[in-house]
């Protein structure tokens, strides 16, 4: 199944994700692009002195703003050499449900795949290669809160190939459970388990601030109060089950936790840790 999904949203990203001449200059900048038929902001930003190693797609919290998210990701990328493009999606058209949730339900029903939000990350990617010049270039993934609560549902529901997947400090994780149904696990999924042993493989680091145990903007319905009482507990309480669930079968375990201390739910610290920089070299 994630085969087939992968090939098809690799065909709509040649199809929706141009760049039509666009290209990423050097410091900071904006692009538009065209993603599934939507089209979008994208705020870049290239360091300067040193080839493209990688991109590097940060995606905001709950304030929607693209071009302060990609500013806090400069100094990860300047010690990365990545390309940052940072897509904003407003919460006109794209409320929580859309966002946070990735557009993978509406109204208690499935959405079909090509046309949820998770599935613009894969045009995003082709349209910020295509706007470098390098089609081959390898991508990483990173999102703080709101911007970790979309990329849960990117990892459990598509299937990203990126070298490294970082989800800090989301209010509400996508549990490596059948019992729970989307966007909170793999319940009702047409196959549950193939879907379950893929997001346990995923090179997904779990970023924790140690003092994320607040509770502003802090997702309070039924399915994430269940998960915990704070984005620290829930964080945590989330790898164990997923570590527990991979060894249980015997699947592959791909994921990391790594804690960032004096942190709480701050974007621009959570990017510049010591800990974020040392996920992409795990």
């Amino acid at each position: 199944m994630r085969t087939a999904l992968a090939l098809l949203v690799g065909t709509m990203a040649l199809l929706a994700g141009t760049a039509h001449g666009q290209s990423i200059g050097s410091g900071s900048g904006e692009g538009a692009a065209t993603l599934l038929g939507v089209p979008m902001k994208i705020f870049t930003y290239r360091p300067q002195g040193c080839a493209p190693r990688l991109v590097l797609a940060s995606f905001h919290g709950q304030s929607r703003d693209g071009a302060a998210n990609r500013d806090s990701t400069r100094p990860l990328a300047d010690r990365l050499c990545a390309v940052v493009v940072s897509p904003e999606f407003d919460d006109v058209r794209f409320p929580s449900h859309k966002y946070q949730r990735g557009g993978v339900m509406l109204r208690g029903a499935a959405v079909p795949p090509g046309s949820r939000t998770v599935d613009m990350v894969a045009p995003l990617i082709a349209w910020a290669r295509e706007s470098i010049g390098q089609p081959r270039l390898p991508y990483a993934l990173i999102g703080h809160s709101a911007g970790g609560q979309f990329l849960g549902r990117v990892a459990a529901y598509t299937a990203p190939d990126a070298v490294r997947i970082v989800i800090a400090n989301p209010s509400t994780w996508v549990l490596p459970s059948a019992g729970e149904a989307p966007p909170y696990g793999f319940g009702n999924l047409p196959q549950p388990e193939q879907a379950l042993r893929a997001y346990l493989a995923l090179p997904i680091t779990v970023l924790l601030g140690i003092d994320d145990t607040g509770s502003h903007e802090l997702s309070m319905e039924p399915e994430a109060i269940a998960q915990g009482p704070n984005r620290l507990i829930r964080g945590r309480r989330t790898f164990a089950m997923a570590e527990a669930a991979a060894r249980e079968h015997g699947w592959t375990f791909g994921w990391h936790k790594s804690e960032v201390p004096g942190v709480g739910h701050d974007t621009a610290k959570m990017f510049s840790s010591k800990q974020a920089f040392e996920a992409f070299h795990d």
